[in-house]
């Protein structure tokens, strides 16, 4: 019998704690885990990264076509019945009231489900090659067409902002689930050593309804959830040093706490405090790399002009001109939030404003990451949480919240370019040919990015969760 099972024997079984037997049993079990985790770190970081650090560059398992993600999110759900899935017999029909047949099991948002029909707003035209029919109201993505691909099949569980935003972004309508960034991160690191892996910007007229859980970790360690960026002054609060703290006070502060938070993880292996050593050292870089990032005065002209930037003026344009410099920097996911789409009154005056706001920039990403060399390994998808219903509300000028169907783009990182998959049927209430659930999309992304979505898993209360959930079939016919 070993000294251990002596002292086991004289411990009062309530007196057993799960942190005793770690430590006394270290060798057989925490020191093997602790060992094996921190050897697999040190194996996929770079000679200079610390075997302690989460976000040391990972190779992924499969041969990825993308190494960035840009998600330019349209919050508040975008109309695809104004915007990309243009319906004749929509117009048509325009004022009378839709089959019964078609409302059979369906459960609007708001409205009755027996509302009049409502005809498209705006005037439509193919462009490009691929033929793709697009609103009067996207004149810049017109010209674009055969750089993206169009998702026109798209389908969701959710017909309310906050769960379908979790959806979207989580993978589930439950708060507390790692986000798509989480995710990616916690597979793949990053390769930006001065900034935030994961990057966040919010514009329009509010925040996303899913809140910071939409960017969030859920239960991965904190060191993946999204980092938000301010438009204007510091781009995170409490960057710049106190008054009379200078930079050499600021790092001497840092080291002391550093060597304390690491002999603290040598002996624990919680994750959290190598969260705490990361995020305290890319504080102090980012004093200097923050605001060299966000100085978009030292970009040429012609480029503010393509996004239609003005110096000074918090915009989505400046954000996606950001995105662009921060994936120049190695940031592995960026993602830009515009909450200013839930149209249920005002459709024609405030989807026209939307697309004014969001249109030129968004196109002129496209052909920046393009002309950059970037296109190809930068991910860029566009889209809201749902669609909009084919019936009218707030009399004949606003749309109700529709899960069945919606539109979303895509764009480089292995997408095939020039295409429209999927269709709706003739009012664009149901799919009607391929379509794509949100958990395919997420496999999808996740295939692009070299992963097999069945196999990024994370154990938590004694299963193992992933993005997909149980759900996901990667889209095939979007890959390149």
């Amino acid at each position: 019998m070993s000294c251990h099972d002596n002292l086991y024997r004289n411990l009062h079984p309530r007196h057993v704690s799960r942190r005793w037997f770690f430590e006394q049993c270290g060798i057989g079990l925490g020191s093997m885990a602790l060992g094996n985790l921190l050897a697999g770190a040190a194996s996929a970081a770079p000679s200079n990264s610390a075997p302690d650090d989460p976000l040391a560059p990972k190779k992924p398992p499969l041969t990825p076509k993308a190494k960035n993600v840009i998600f330019l999110f349209m919050a508040g759900a975008p109309s695809h019945l104004e915007l990309f899935d243009f319906k004749p017999q929509l117009a048509k029909y325009d004022g009378t009231l839709p089959p019964a047949d078609l409302l059979k099991g369906y459960r609007a948002a708001f409205i009755n489900p027996s509302s009049k029909l409502l005809g498209p707003k705006f005037k439509f035209a193919k462009y490009g090659k691929s033929g793709a029919e697009i609103s009067e109201l996207l004149p810049h993505l017109a010209t674009a067409v055969d750089d993206i691909a169009i998702v026109k099949s798209m389908t969701t569980d959710a017909f309310n902002h906050a769960p379908g935003q979790l959806l979207m972004n989580t993978g589930t309508q439950q708060f507390g689930r790692p986000s798509m960034g989480a995710w990616v991160l916690y597979g793949l690191g990053s390769e930006s050593r001065d900034l935030p892996a994961f990057v966040v910007f919010s514009s329009g007229a509010k925040g996303p309804s899913g809140g910071n859980s939409c960017w969030g970790s859920g239960f991965l360690p904190t060191v993946y959830q999204g980092v938000q960026f301010r438009s204007s002054g510091d781009p995170v609060l409490y960057l710049s040093n106190p008054r009379g703290v200078d930079q050499e006070l600021d790092r001497d502060s840092l080291d002391s706490i550093r060597r304390l938070d690491k002999m603290r993880l040598s002996l624990t292996g919680d994750p959290e405090i190598a969260t705490r050593i990361s995020s305290f050292e890319m504080a102090f870089r980012m004093q200097s790399s923050a605001p060299e990032l966000m100085n978009l005065s030292r970009e040429p002209k012609s480029v503010l002009e393509m996004y239609g930037v003005e110096l000074g003026k918090p915009s989505f344009a400046n954000n996606c001109l950001l995105a662009r410099r921060l994936v120049e920097r190695g940031v592995r996911f960026v993602q830009l939030y515009h909450e200013a789409w839930d149209q249920h009154g005002n459709l024609v005056k405030d989807i026209t404003k939307n697309c004014h706001d969001t249109d030129q920039a968004s196109t002129a990403l496209i052909r920046d990451l393009k002309q950059r060399g970037l296109l190809d390994s930068t991910l860029l998808i566009w889209g809201g949480e749902f669609g909009r219903t084919p019936m009218s509300q707030g009399g004949d000028d606003g749309r109700d919240h529709h899960p069945n169907a919606f539109t979303m783009w895509l764009s480089g990182g292995g997408i095939k370019p020039g295409i429209t998959l999927g269709e709706t049927d003739e009012l664009g209430f149901n799919t009607a040919k391929d379509p794509v659930h949100v958990h395919d999309l997420h496999a999808t992304i996740l295939q692009l990015l070299g992963f097999d979505h069945t196999k990024l898993t994370h154990r938590f209360q004694g299963r193992d969760f992933r993005l997909t959930d149980v759900h996901g079939n990667v889209v095939k016919q979007l890959l390149a």
